[in-house]
């Protein structure tokens, strides 16, 4: 039988996933797959690259948030497991798998995991901090806002938790000096905020930007620009209405294979919904590194 690591969150979204694992467990012993669970336990208690390297699994399932998958992809790479990645997105944000169309229906996706029905993506890399990430690298501005709400709101109000969050930080709204080295193109800038984005889903927002692909080999930044507060509200809304904003003039856009990114002040960064290193940052991608169950 193929054999399939499962690394789940008990904790994550609604904290409903531990109720399914039984049922999962037979959906896919139906189809001929043995699944080898291991419960996360956080606080960096976890050894995920060991629990990998003494099953040997055909692939693996990350079971919760982006910040599972971020964990998953993370051990993988540490554990040299060049097998396939499936996500069950059970946690509060799965902005990567609803670009990946990895939603709702489990049944039919068991059945393409078990056809081996695969695609092989970007990852991201932070130098010199040895962090890989699947979707997000970003700083400044509204960046922090999944490590200060209570894990018991977004488990009641799910996604609503960080705009109602994000709302109160409104008003504290201010910019800071950043130097961009992308591709060894140099640019100043005064901005509110920077991501670094994989896919086109950040934050629950479906559409950041046009022509955004997690399989060119690059990475596209997009910033706010220091400007007025109804301007940036301009932007927020089009963001949380899915438009993409990569066109209007407050908003850089870069694409490039690699970025560094000062800033004159003290930063820290989230990298896929967990708390990242502070600045400087030094980002660069890597072609078609991790392969998808899709």
């Amino acid at each position: 039988m193929k054999k399939l690591g499962l690394i789940y969150n008990p904790v994550s979204g609604h904290a409903l996933f531990k109720a399914k694992l039984d049922p999962l467990i037979d959906l896919f012993q139906r189809h001929g797959i043995v699944l080898c669970p291991y419960r996360t336990r956080g606080g960096g208690e976890d050894d995920l690259g060991r629990f990998l390297c003494e099953i040997c699994p055909d692939g693996v399932l990350a079971a919760g948030g982006d910040g599972t998958v971020h964990a998953v992809v993370n051990a993988m790479i540490e554990s040299d497991a060049d097998i396939p990645l499936g996500i069950l997105g059970s946690g509060t944000s799965n902005d990567f798998a609803t670009h990946m169309g990895i939603h709702g229906d489990w049944d039919a996706y068991v059945e393409r995991i078990a056809a081996d029905e695969s695609r092989r993506v970007d990852l991201g890399l932070l130098e010199g901090h040895g962090q890989y990430f699947v979707n997000v690298v970003s700083a400044g501005m509204l960046t922090g806002i999944a490590h200060e709400v209570k894990s018991a709101y977004k488990n009641a109000l799910g996604k609503v938790a960080y705009y109602l969050k994000g709302i109160g930080e409104i008003p504290r709204l201010r910019s800071f000096s950043v130097q961009i080295t992308a591709d060894e193109v140099c640019y100043e800038e005064e901005l509110f905020l920077f991501v670094i984005a994989n896919s086109p889903v950040v934050a629950g927002m479906r559409q950041i930007g046009q022509d955004i692909s997690i399989d060119d080999g690059m990475l596209d930044l997009l910033a706010v620009k220091k400007t007025g507060l109804p301007q940036f509200m301009s932007v927020a809304a089009d963001l949380f209405s899915g438009k993409p904003v990569t066109d209007r003039e407050n908003i850089l856009h870069i694409r490039a294979k690699s970025f560094k990114i000062h800033a004159e002040e003290a930063l820290h960064s989230d990298i896929d919904g967990e708390c990242g290193p502070p600045l400087p940052l030094y980002v660069r991608t890597l072609p078609l590194a991790l392969s998808v169950y899709c």
